[in-house]
This record gives C-alpha cells, structure tokens and sequence, in this order.
C-alpha cells in the first residue's frame, strides 16, 4: 500500500480517483493545484503522483518537471482530457511513467497505479542496492571521493557480480588486496572463501605446493595429505597477489586450471576441478615483463580479462583529508589515545608529500603520529622530519576537515551548512548540490536546527 497524491483542479476528479485508490488500501492526498504539491511535499513523502496536465498558475508539465528535479524517487504518472494528449505525450518524454486519458474507469486507474507502484518498488531496490555497495567499500575501507577513485569503485561496482578474471594493477600500498576482498564481497560468491597468496613470497616448489597441494609422501617432509589454496577457495574467489613474480615453471600449471579447471596435487594421480575465480594483482608492467620472457603471454591474455588500475596517492591528494580521518579514528581506538583531530599545518603537509609508498606509507605515519601525539590533535611535530620539511599547499576550499570521531550526523550536518554557504543561503540550490530534494533539505534543517 502506497501513499499517493492526486492533483486536479476539478474536485469532482480528485473525489472520484481518491475514493478507487482508497478502497485498494493507498493512503490518498489531494490538491487543487501544482503549487499545493510543493507544499505538500515538503512536509509529506509519496510514492506517486497522479496529475491533471491542464491545471491553472502551474500546469501539470512544469510540476512534472520540478517533481524529477526534486524528487527523482517519486513516480508521476499524468491525466488529460483527449483534447491534451499531445501534452500528455509530451509529459511522458520530459519523464511520465504513464498517462490516462479522461474519462477512464475504475479498472485503468488500479492496473496503472499498479505498474507505477512497481516500478517505483525497483526504483527503491536500486537505490537500497547502491546503498548495500557503499557499505561494503566502507566495511572494505576503501575511502575516497576524488573523481579518478570513483572510477575505480564503479568498475568494481560493475564487474563484481560476474565471473571473469580481473587483473588489478597499481603502485605497491594503492590498495589492490583491498580491492580484490571488495570485489568479492560484492559477487554471488561472498558466502563463499576469499582466499590469498603472494606469488613472490614463495619459491617455485613451494609456490606449486601451495596453489595446487600435495599428497602425502609427495616430497621430503609431505607427511599427510595438504589441499591447495585452488581446493580451498572452490566456489568463492582466489587472489594471486604479485603474479608479476610467478616463475614461469608454476605459470604452466596456472594457466592450465585458468584454462579448463582441472589440476592434479603434487604427487598425485587423481585429476581434480574446482570452480574458482581468479583476481591477480601486480606492480609490474606484464606486457614488459612479456618482452623481456619472463611472463607467458598466454597466461597474461588469461589473466587480462578485466583490468582495474589503482591510481597512486599522489594522483588523488583530495583523499588524503578522508584516509587521515579514518586513520586517526582507527589507531586512537586501538591504542587508546583521545587523539581526535589534525591540525592544519600537518595536513597541508601531508597534501604536500608526493608518497612513494602511497596508503600503506599514510596509514605507517598516521599511526605513529597517533601514537606520538601529546594532547588531542596531531601537529607537525608529530610527522617525520623529512614531512616537517616539505613544502606545504593550500586544501582546497571545497574540502573540509572532520575531528577522527566524528559521526555520521556531524558529517552530514557540516556538508549541509556548507552548501548553503557556497549557495548564498538558497535552499533550492543547495539541496541540488547534495543531490537531495527541497523537503529532506528541509527536515534536515530541522534535525540540526540549522533553520
């Protein structure tokens, strides 16, 4: 059941329609015009909106409009006499689920509200969707809103729910472990095991030993059967991490399971299949390494189904500000230090320094600063010599800087103000700028007492 409002400048109208979608249950309100909508809607949320296309002072065209620039989850759907069905077909090209020409029965109106109500139910499982996936990148801590980082978590977004290899490149510290767990969490295979191995760490036969296991008995040591990391991630996901190190003697096997997989244990007879997805990363460039005959090229034709680069921090120094926050929150909790906040002069050196070691090397100096620091906030003094002698740059006037604690409330409260600052006090402009509409700009003024 639905809270819908029906506008008509005929009472007549709005008195018959009302009493069909009261009798289906919907809750129903009325209005004589499009100004009364606005109103309305800033103190009531609807679902759908039923609206006469001719009405006076602002017609049902222009309310349409307002409603898709202001309300993007609220279904409008028009009515018009057969004399403004052009009008009509115009509303639904400016964005009208649908029309009913007048008159019209009892029947129409309930089978059209209901496609309407539907789709609105997929609007909202959409929307309910997105929100589960800024969750997950959240839990994931991957933190970053600069536009070259929202690339990356869009791609993720889109290739997750598939089964092809992804290859994730990128500087050392950039985060590609991170970002192959996010993969999987947001896959059919969540439930299932997330399993790693750093190719690099390992020599070739124990590299092979651990990808593929052994049987007892298989060499010098193998006292009992071992299943492989292939075995153990059947049905879920297996991240090869630094593949670019891989000896070519185990990128012949590997290719193999990629290929159709099947593999046998070391020592073993029985052939084995698993389903498995694969994510690799590496800091190298494999296609030099390819040149140079230390990568099989049909191995890295295998692995470069899907490619996600991570940007190095020095490319999106706008994110610094949030890593820093999540940082100090995390490492004051762990050592259970009242460090809530950076001064200003230290994050402007942190924006500063150009991070060869990218997250990682934040995350080291962000912990022992936490750890260094003497009162609430962290100075410069509590950052390395060689961050203490760096040139500063100015943040940027569309960024501002949170204490580590901060809530959800405190961070949702400050953007508002901010974009009614940078709007000059205009509500309408600063609830386009939070992309929320005019009455939940609204009700959130209200929350914070901010009217």
């Amino acid at each position: 059941m639905a809270r819908i409002l029906v506008v008509d400048d005929d009472r007549n109208t709005l008195d018959a329609v009302g009493t069909i979608l009261r009798r289906e249950g919907h809750t129903v309100l009325t209005a004589l015009s499009g100004k009364e909508v606005l109103d309305q809607l800033e103190e009531d949320d609807v679902e759908l909106i039923l609206s006469d296309v001719k009405m006076p002072r602002m017609d049902g065209l222009a309310l349409l409009r307002h409603v898709k620039a202001q309300h993007a989850d609220i279904v409008v759907m028009m009515m018009s006499g057969h004399q403004d069905v052009a009008a009509a077909v115009e509303a639904m090209k400016a964005g009208a689920f649908d029309y009913l020409i007048k008159p019209f029965g009892r029947d129409e109106v309930v089978r059209a509200v209901q496609k309407g109500l539907a789709l609105r139910a997929l609007m909202v499982e959409n929307i309910a969707l997105k929100r589960q996936v800024r969750d997950q990148f959240a839990r994931a801590q991957v933190i970053g809103s600069s536009p070259i980082w929202r690339k990356v978590g869009e791609m993720v977004e889109q290739i997750a729910p598939s089964r092809a290899t992804v290859l994730i490149t990128g500087e050392s510290g950039t985060g590609k472990e991170l970002i192959a767990s996010l993969i999987h969490r947001l896959s059919p295979r969540a439930d299932h095991p997330f399993i790693t191995l750093n190719a690099a760490a390992l020599p070739a036969t124990l590299l092979e030993a651990e990808l593929f296991g052994y049987e007892k008995g298989a060499f010098t040591g193998a006292q009992q059967r071992k299943p492989g990391r292939f075995e153990l991630a059947h049905g879920g996901t297996l991240f090869l991490d630094e593949i670019g190190d891989m000896p070519p003697e185990v990128q012949v096997k590997l290719l193999r399971v990629l290929q159709d997989g099947y593999f046998e244990r070391l020592g073993g007879t029985r052939t084995m299949q698993v389903d498995v997805r694969m994510v690799a990363a590496t800091h190298k460039d494999l296609m030099h390494e390819v040149d140079i005959g230390r990568f099989r090229l049909d191995l890295y034709y295998r692995l470069n189904v899907i490619t996600i680069h991570l940007p190095p921090l020095r490319e999106r120094r706008e994110d610094i500000p949030l890593l820093v926050a999540h940082f100090l929150r995390k490492f004051a909790e762990q050592n259970g230090k009242e460090v809530t906040g950076i001064q200003q002069q230290a994050l402007q050196a942190l924006q500063g320094y150009d991070w060869p070691g990218n997250v990682r090397e934040l995350e080291n100096i962000i912990e022992r600063a936490v750890v260094l620091a003497k009162g609430p906030t962290i100075g410069l003094s509590e950052l390395p010599d060689y961050l203490q002698e760096k040139e500063t740059i100015p943040i940027p006037s569309d960024h501002f800087v949170l204490p580590a604690n901060s809530t959800l409330a405190d961070i949702e409260r400050t953007a508002i103000l901010q974009a009614l600052q940078a709007h000059s006090g205009n509500r309408q402009a600063a609830a386009r700028a939070l992309n929320i509409g005019v009455a939940t700009l609204y009700r959130k003024l209200k929350i914070y007492q901010l009217e």
